[in-house]
Formats: structure tokens, C-alpha cells, sequence
């Protein structure tokens, strides 16, 4: 069943799909914005949340500019099991943004269990790899690094 949004939904939502404004008041400049109450911009995010709309609503932050400058997937052999034990071990990391499992289909790549490791320099990176290797009992790894980054944009759905 597709939804029927009011057209300061509609403005709500254009705004709220792209970048939040940079203020101490994020969710009342957008309600000025779409002609709205704040209360009815957070009520309209709290519905599409609970209905499952929208699966997430939260900030990103550009790690570049608060000097994160380094980052590296981590890939880690590990059965589902290992996985659900370790994962929010990594997650509970301050320096770990991402703990996901991903099943691997192809012989020649045993890892199943990707951590995103961030930094100030690559051997901090490297010395969160090892606090992780160390505090459980995942010790088969790759460690994938960040060539060039060529999209980081999110999906637009209302224009």
C-alpha cells in the first residue's frame, strides 16, 4: 500500500533526506521551513519510524573533518555464531563505527564478520585491530583499505 503524504509532510521529508540544519534547534528549523510545528515535524519522524517507514533516522558525521582521518575494513573469519558473540563486542569499540555479519559464498574469502575501524593515524587503526584481535577469539583477519572514496551520498525520494 503506497502512502499519501500532505504537502508539509512532503516539505518535511525534502528536508529532512538531505543534510540537517547545523543549529541547536535542527527539528524547529525545520518546521519553520515546511510552515509547521516542531512537534509535527517529530511526530511525523516518530510515526514513519514506528510504522517502518523509515528504518533509521540519525546524523552522519564526516569523520575527515574532526580528524578521523584513517579508516580500514576489517574483515574477520568467523563462523554466525563467533559473529553474534563479537559483534557488539566490536560495536561497544569507540573506535569501531560498523560490526556486520555477511555470510561469504566463495571459496577462496572466509570472512564473514566486517568491522569499520577508524583513527587519527593508520598505525591507531592498526592498534584497534589488534585490542580487537586480542580481546576475543577471532584471530584470522584482512584488513581492506580505502583506495579512493567515490560516492557517499544518501537517496533522495522526495524532490
Amino acid at each position: 500500500m503506497s502512502r499519501q503524504f500532505t504537502e508539509s509532510e512532503h516539505a518535511v521529508l525534502r528536508i529532512v533526506q538531505g543534510n540537517l540544519p547545523d543549529s541547536k534547534e535542527p527539528y524547529a528549523d525545520i518546521a519553520r521551513e515546511a510552515g509547521i510545528t516542531e512537534d509535527a515535524v517529530l511526530d511525523l519522524l516518530r510515526r514513519l519510524k514506528e510504522e517502518g517507514a523509515i528504518r533509521r533516522f540519525g546524523a552522519s558525521i564526516k569523520h575527515q573533518k574532526t580528524g578521523w582521518t584513517h579508516n580500514a575494513m576489517v574483515a574477520w573469519k568467523a563462523d554466525e555464531a563467533q559473529a553474534e558473540a563479537c559483534g557488539p563486542l566490536a560495536s561497544a569499540h569507540t573506535h569501531v563505527s560498523h560490526a556486520y555479519f555477511r555470510p561469504s559464498s566463495a571459496d577462496d574469502w572466509p570472512y564473514t564478520l566486517y568491522t569499520m575501524v577508524h583513527g587519527r593515524s593508520e598505525e591507531e587503526c592498526l592498534g584497534v585491530v589488534n585490542e580487537l584481535r586480542d580481546g576475543w577469539p577471532l584471530k584470522e583477519y584482512a584488513i581492506l583499505r580505502s583506495l579512493k572514496e567515490l560516492k557517499k551520498t544518501s537517496m533522495t525520494y522526495f524532490i
